[in-house]
């Protein structure tokens, strides 16, 4: 029975990863989960220097999942390369690096500055806001997503994967342009902006008013704009958005997905990585399917 999987020439020992912001670098769960079992670890959103966050309160739990206006707080990349890359290359794990930034300048300085490491991949967050451009999100504008990869892409050692964020009207376009661009593969989605509003108090909960909604109640769109996307495009995805158990991870990969990554789970359970893998294999013998990758795209039309 194989599991691997290949995303962008990479190979993973299997589909499952972390998502960008909840597995920190890996230090955190560390005693609750054997990183040598996981495809990869996909680091916290890594800038060219650090950044502070937003104020608090800036997490608020919603029906079906959890608001965040965490904000990409991080101590900037070179902290990052000191601290926790020396940690991650003692596993037996892909390292996929999450890179933010506010400016095309920025983000190129953290590509520059990975150059070198010992890192597999680079998963670029473009739903940060581009400061040049009213702050509206690069991700948002199909030609800033196809600009912002060509510059990535001309300067990267490491295959890039483009982030896409689902707050868009037409995310096949958006990952149209992302492969115009260059980009090696694609993943998403990342979170649905959300509010809540305390009724008592008649104030905002979360102090940035608004924040990034993830978790089970986010999975059907996602499912969606997997399947959505991998019909535009040619290029490997990762999907991810309210995983939670081996059959929420098979729905992705069924709908185009290569390989997937969990997120808001792990904050509840944080062995659900480890869970989801073991679930993958049960099926796999269940159904008799010897090698996953003919579980990829298999939705029957």
């Amino acid at each position: 029975m194989n599991t691997k999987v290949t995303v962008a020439g990479v190979e993973l020992k299997n589909p499952v990863m972390t998502a960008s912001g909840t597995f920190g670098s890996g230090r955190e769960y560390g005693e609750f989960v054997d990183l040598n079992r996981l495809g990869a670890v996909v680091t916290k959103g890594v800038a060219s220097e650090a950044w502070p966050g937003n104020p608090t309160p800036r997490v608020a739990e919603v029906y079906g999942g959890m608001l965040n206006a965490i904000g990409l707080q991080n101590p900037g990349v070179d902290v990052f390369l000191e601290r926790d890359i020396p940690f991650l290359t003692s596993y037996d794990t892909r390292i996929v690096v999450n890179v933010c930034g506010h400016t095309e300048a920025e983000y190129l300085s953290v590509v520059d500055r990975l150059a070198g490491a010992p890192v597999d991949l680079l998963e670029i967050n473009i739903s940060c806001p581009n400061v040049n451009a009213g702050c509206l999100a690069f991700g948002q504008d199909p030609e800033m997503v196809e600009r912002i990869t060509g510059a990535i892409k001309a300067r990267a050692k490491q295959p890039v994967i483009m982030k896409l964020t689902p707050n868009v009207t037409d995310i096949a376009e958006m990952a149209r342009a992302a492969e115009a661009g260059g980009a090696d593969g694609i993943s998403l989605i990342n979170t649905l902006t959300g509010m809540k509003i305390d009724v008592d108090r008649r104030k905002f909960v979360l102090a940035n008013k608004t924040g990034g909604m993830s978790g089970p109640a986010v999975k059907p769109v996602a499912v969606r704009m997997v399947y959505q996307a991998a019909r535009a495009v040619s290029i490997p995805i990762i999907g991810m958005g309210g995983i939670s158990t081996a059959e929420d991870a098979l729905e992705f990969i069924l709908a185009g997905a290569s390989a997937v990554a969990v997120g808001t789970a792990n904050f509840k359970e944080p062995d659900a990585t480890i869970r989801i893998v073991e679930g993958i294999e049960a099926y796999m013998r269940r159904y008799g399917v010897e090698d996953i990758r003919e579980l990829i795209g298999a939705v029957e039309e």
